[in-house]
């Protein structure tokens, strides 16, 4: 049996959180992983990352511990709508909904029966789509059903106290009027952010001033919602939630529903603050801006595997999320699934991403190899781009091909919308071009039957001999500016033998004018 209690990896030590925490309690049948999510704009490319993160926490634990998990996708579709997103249609007549429930909301794009429906829809699509396991739940179904009673009664029997640890956190006019029940109209299903003037710990009402008159509601079964930060406790108390994760700009709120968990006798769960993910312009990506990239966007230029790994990187350290990340993390990812051929080893970001079953991917094919045969044949045609990467490798297994062929399209797609518009061919000087001539005159010398390290080591030996002999990094730069017309590129000795080295030579020439 695996000795899982010695890897340093991130989700092993949150998952030692969890057991350390369960040596302090009472033994229970199931440990409860939340993740929370506020559907007041289409689900973006974080909320998954906290539920794909969650879940390798949640595996970890499992390993460690034995023992059985549930992880629920909490929707706070209760939440009041506060501002019209900017990437939904019909806007106009959202406006009209300004602080309804999410669920009381139009949906905009007319398919559902609120914005918050069709919003907790694409969140489940796009978790089924990865396969990640988790327990929908709807806010607005818990407090309808009476799930949440037996807590809230907790709220208002402690209401005061948990005023006392509000309080102060707040600005001067929003001390007024806060309490920790916002009513909801009958009328109008509007959510009401009013003072409360008394409370009945015997019937479970609040009194309130609408309209001039005193109004008495009673705080179960869905006529009253609770503020976030109370309701976050509510959550934790009422599932008896063992850890969440949540983002660097909920550390303060986080701090706050904790001490309320407490309050109401109940214990927070294990936490991890983690760092946000941030646009091309290094801000914040948003839900109600629909800035950064989403899912689909990813998945058009890359594999679902190479989405994981950018997910399981340094949550602790903020990321650029945009689009030129992409080739990078599909490289790492397939880096790391090889190295797990060599050692099955837990603190490998692949083992976290298939759950420790390795799918035995051995090729030294990769995404940037892809894009640069893409960049060269000029085709689009899947079936000749996996015609020329079998000049490297003959023969492939099911599951092999099964990513090379996936990375054949997406890498098709990346090379049209991002590098074909981008590229921008070196002219060399005549120095360049005598150590690019000597260099074709090196590959002519080679057998085209010989392995990519032959290819490789003659263009090497090339650079060693000339001027970029102490930079050997500008002189492949040089390559490929003149050639592929970046920056950087594919190891030049697999590139000529996928290619082939007839090929590859005509290409030189032609950037050579020879």
């Amino acid at each position: 049996m695996t000795e899982y209690s010695k890897y340093k990896s991130w989700p092993f030590n949150e998952a030692r959180k969890v057991v350390k925490r369960l040596e302090k309690s009472k033994s229970k049948e199931k440990i409860i992983f939340q993740t929370g999510y506020g559907p007041s704009g289409l689900p973006h490319i974080g909320t998954f990352g906290e539920v794909l993160r969650s879940n390798m926490v949640r595996f970890c634990f499992e390993q460690m511990s034995g023992l059985p998990t549930k992880l629920i996708a909490f929707s706070d579709d209760m939440d009041g709508f506060r501002k019209v997103p900017d990437n939904v249609p019909n806007k106009e007549k959202l406006s009209q909904y300004i602080d309804y429930p999410l669920t009381s909301v139009p949906d905009p794009f007319e398919q559902f029966d609120s914005f918050g429906e069709y919003n907790n829809k694409k969140l489940v699509e796009f978790l089924n789509r990865f396969n990640l396991p988790f327990t929908f739940q709807s806010s607005t179904a818990a407090y309808k059903s009476g799930l949440f009673n037996e807590t809230i009664k907790k709220i208002l029997f402690h209401n005061d106290e948990i005023l006392n640890v509000v309080l102060p956190t707040l600005g001067e006019e929003r001390r007024k009027t806060y309490s920790p029940f916002f009513p909801i109209n009958e009328d109008t299903g509007k959510i009401l952010q009013v003072a409360v003037e008394e409370i009945n710990t015997e019937d479970f009402t609040i009194s309130y001033y609408e309209e001039g008159k005193i109004k008495t509601k009673s705080v179960l079964d869905g006529n009253c919602k609770l503020q976030w930060k109370v309701d976050w406790a509510m959550r934790w108390a009422a599932f008896e939630v063992d850890y969440e994760m949540c983002g660097k700009d909920l550390t303060d709120s986080y701090s706050l529903s904790s001490k309320i968990c407490k309050i109401i006798g109940s214990n927070p769960p294990e936490n991890l603050i983690y760092e946000l993910f941030l646009d091309e312009n290094a801000e914040k990506i948003s839900k109600s801006k629909g800035n950064g990239i989403s899912i689909d966007d990813w998945l058009k230029y890359s594999i679902e595997e190479s989405l994981s790994m950018f997910m399981y990187q340094r949550p602790t350290t903020a990321k650029k999320l945009f689009f030129d990340v992409i080739p990078k993390n599909t490289d790492e990812y397939l880096t790391h699934l090889n190295k797990l051929n060599q050692e099955d080893n837990p603190d490998n970001p692949s083992w976290h991403i298939h759950k420790s079953k390795n799918p035995k991917y051995k090729s030294k094919i990769n995404y940037s190899l892809i894009l640069n045969v893409v960049s060269v044949c000029k085709s689009d045609d899947p079936k000749v781009i996996l015609g020329l990467i079998k000049n490297y490798q003959s023969e492939f297994s099911e599951i092999e091909l099964d990513f090379i062929n996936r990375m054949i399209h997406c890498g098709i797609n990346y090379f049209k919308d991002f590098i074909q518009p981008n590229l921008k061919f070196k002219i060399p000087n005549s120095d360049e071009l005598t150590i690019l001539k000597e260099m074709v005159n090196k590959l002519s010398e080679i057998d085209p039957s010989a392995d990519p390290d032959e290819f490789q080591s003659a263009i090497f030996t090339v650079g060693k001999g000339s001027d970029y002999k102490d930079n050997i990094r500008d002189f492949f730069k040089l390559i490929y500016e003149v050639v592929f017309g970046q920056e950087n590129g594919p190891r030049l000795g697999s590139f000529t033998k996928i290619y082939t080295k007839d090929k590859t030579i005509e290409l030189i020439n032609s950037k050579l004018n020879v």
